[in-house]
């Protein structure tokens, strides 16, 4: 099993960013055109792609939706869209417009029987994002914090046929600490679907320890600012993740 690695392209208000900890008003600007970055990352080698609409994350509701679909008329690869994505509506939407897989979050805390029943109607095509503060379930773009466990939240959908878990430790998002490994890899660990990490990955050190790890379910790893800031060497890190 070769990690996957996902470059991240997260919007806000048409542009591409990176937030740090989930903080909107904590927003660094990267470029002003989606797509174009979609296909830097392309030529780099990358297959798949982590899309996050943050404006739509707070609204529940698509809000970048123009520039989501410019992504995915250009990007040749998988594209993975999260972000406001709450009805059945939604998610159909994104499938016909070309979207090979939704992240669902807060729905997921809410109203599970809604993701179950789109686990089951798109084999494959349903993420649940496990976001977490200190070990607890983040809601509504990293807002709110619940009293539900990262591993009850995960164990919920074991059966549900969704294609992976989305771990992200929203203290370390964007701001170059390290990815948390040992959660990552303790949830990978505890539950039988695909896990894949997210949220402070600092270089290629992460990546490749992630790699290593593939074997105890550890699907993927996304990656943002460290790719922006030019710590990370796109190609060199989808290098290292086929090579473990």
């Amino acid at each position: 099993m070769t990690l996957i690695v996902f470059p991240a392209i997260d919007l806000k208000q048409g542009q591409v960013v990176r937030l740090a900890e989930g903080d909107m008003a904590r927003a660094t600007v990267y470029g002003d055109d989606p797509a174009a970055q979609a296909m830097l990352f392309a030529d780099a080698g990358a297959q798949h792609l982590h899309v996050v609409d943050l404006d739509g994350a707070f609204a529940g509701a698509s809000v970048n939706g123009e520039a989501v679909r410019a992504i995915v008329a250009r990007f040749p690869g998988h594209v993975q869209l999260g972000g406001g994505i709450r009805t059945r509506e939604s998610v159909e939407r994104w499938f016909d417009l070309g979207v090979s897989r939704v992240v669902i979050g807060t729905a997921a805390l809410e109203d599970p029987e809604f993701v179950r029943g789109a686990a089951r109607d798109f084999p494959g095509g349903v993420v649940v994002a496990v976001d977490a503060r200190d070990g607890m379930v983040a809601t509504k773009g990293w807002a709110d914090v619940s009293t539900t466990s990262v591993v009850e939240l995960a164990r919920r959908f074991e059966d549900a046929g969704v294609a992976a878990l989305l771990f992200t430790d929203v203290g370390r998002d964007g701001l170059l600490k390290g990815a948390n490994i040992e959660a990552t890899v303790d949830l990978a660990r505890a539950v039988d679907i695909p896990v894949i990490a997210s949220g402070g990955v600092a270089g290629i050190a992460d990546i490749h320890v992630l790699a290593l790890h593939a074997r105890d379910g550890v699907e993927g790893v996304i990656t943002g600012r460290a790719l922006y800031d030019g710590r990370l060497d796109l190609a060199a890190a989808l290098s290292v993740a086929a090579a473990a």
